[in-house]
């Protein structure tokens, strides 16, 4: 009765952790998104997969804790980390509602009841790290993440937090910037953060990162609609700090106005 829950990382085996390599190779049953199952086929070829779609967290999530619970040894996957905008929250939330006892499962122990269940959560790199080593050092800094998908945060919610971290000077990541359907909360960002924040801030885009389709270009906050951004693209928008350096972008740290280099 043990569910892994795993980061990827970007989805190339040498960008995972040695851990997550491991188990994946060990488990009887993976648990994923589509795209991420595809990512990592060749560690987990002859294995039961539940590999489900967009919008079907939820299904899978609850079929990988069945497994689990029937006492095979399962993991569920998600790019990036699993605990950031990922299925390790989803995982608590399920598992609270069923009144599923939770045991920390990295020493291996054994469930104490049929109602419990072993859990190992296993990170990995998150896109706005990845994004952040091909960009140069945005977040060298503090700095806010932020998603605009409004799917199940409620837009109000997600504009007061822009409007907040725009205002403390934070360099701010944007996650799920845009698709087909949502192209107009990316506009409505950058409003929002020119309200405190000069239109000639850099902003890096890294979309793919480090895999095959990985791209990187440079714009300004002011031009930031006119970029080609999608959902698999990260945006790194500076504090009043960042820096442009060569082909890269940069926030200090302070360390120049301390010290003497």
């Amino acid at each position: 009765m043990k569910l892994y829950v795993i980061g990827t990382g970007p989805g190339s085996i040498d960008h995972m952790s040695c851990r997550a390599v491991e188990i994946l190779k060990q488990v009887e049953c993976v648990a994923g998104y589509t795209t991420y199952i595809k990512l990592v086929e060749e560690l987990i070829k002859n294995k039961e997969l539940i590999s489900t779609g967009m919008m079907k967290e939820v299904e899978r999530v609850k079929k990988a804790i069945e497994q689990a619970m029937a006492g095979k040894s399962c993991a569920l996957i998600s790019g990036g980390d699993s605990g950031i905008y990922a299925m390790a929250g989803l995982v608590f939330d399920i598992c609270m509602h069923k009144k599923i006892n939770i045991i920390r499962g990295a020493t291996g122990s054994t469930p104490f009841d049929n109602n419990s269940l072993l859990l190992e959560i296993i990170p990995g790199i998150p896109a706005l790290a990845a994004g952040a080593a091909i960009v140069g050092a945005p977040l060298t800094h503090d700095f806010a993440a932020v998603s605009l998908s409004d799917l199940l945060t409620p837009w109000e919610k997600i504009q007061k937090r822009l409007t907040h971290a725009a205002i403390a000077d934070f360099v701010i990541v944007l996650y799920n910037p845009k698709s087909k359907k949502r192209n107009w909360q990316l506009k409505r960002a950058r409003e929002l953060i020119l309200e405190h924040r000069e239109g000639s801030t850099p902003v890096g885009i890294v979309t793919g990162a480090m895999r095959e389709n990985q791209a990187l270009s440079f714009t300004t906050l002011d031009k930031l609609d006119t970029a080609d951004i999608g959902m698999q693209t990260v945006v790194f928008i500076g504090s009043s700090a960042s820096l442009r350096y060569m082909d890269f972008m940069f926030t200090p740290r302070g360390y120049t106005k301390k010290y003497e280099i």
